[in-house]
């Protein structure tokens, strides 16, 4: 798996302070600019996320190029609908070798990894056989397991992304979109430390919103966040 940020607004932090408050000001816009320019912006955008004030983060905006990631986790991705998307087509694109995502439950087991390698090969043998004998790429790709590779890229908001970490940080995600929300985190937080500071599953902020299904380890999760 290998997460890029693609492109971000330019100075992202400053963007959310300005229109925070531009919201109580009677200033021109261009003097907010300077004014804002001046503010402590992390104490600042600390008391507007304090308060919930959250509709101002949506001024800026992530886009991430995602690579490597299977169809299982592209199908849990896609769910979060405040976000744009473009996914690599196996409609149009002819996958000419197996690119697939292995789990680890799997992948340790000599014996279960044999078995799904060759059930793999079997399958991406009778693809390309198929896409040999002209049946377009859009039928055979009918073949193709959820662990097939894809590609995405994915833009979304600075509110959209911190809901995003909330969910797919937490320890009870499935672990492939945990791994690439915690890569995505490490990226944002570089981006914008601010807004970023405090990201990740609930309990890096306050208590674990999992109930009875806790991983019961809410001390090392938040360490966890708080050094990436």
């Amino acid at each position: 798996m290998q997460v890029t940020l693609l492109n971000h607004t330019p100075e992202p932090e400053k963007t959310v302070c300005l229109a925070a408050r531009l919201c109580y000001s009677d200033n021109s816009i261009s003097e907010l600019d300077e004014k804002v320019r001046g503010i402590d912006q992390a104490k600042f955008l600390s008391k507007i996320v304090g308060m919930g004030h959250l509709s101002v983060l949506e001024h800026a905006s992530f886009s991430f190029g995602i690579d490597g990631i299977s169809r299982v986790t592209s199908h849990q991705l896609v769910r979060h609908r405040v976000a744009s998307y473009s996914q690599q087509s196996q409609r149009y694109v002819k996958f000419d070798s197996p690119e697939f995502v292995l789990p680890e439950t799997i992948g340790s087991d000599p014996g279960r990894k044999a078995r799904f390698d060759a059930a793999l090969s079997s399958i991406y043998k009778l693809y390309s056989e198929l896409v040999e004998e002209d049946v377009p790429a859009e039928d055979a790709r009918y073949l193709l397991p959820n662990a097939a590779c894809t590609k995405i890229v994915v833009t979304m908001n600075a509110r959209e992304l911190l809901h995003f970490f909330r969910l797919r940080g937490c320890e009870r995600a499935q672990w492939e979109i945990r791994e690439m929300a915690i890569e995505m985190i490490k990226l944002a937080k570089a981006a914008a430390p601010i807004i970023f500071a405090d990201t990740g599953p609930a309990c890096v902020r306050g208590s674990c919103s999992e109930g009875k299904m806790t991983c019961g380890n809410p001390m090392e999760i938040r360490a966890k966040f708080k050094s990436l």
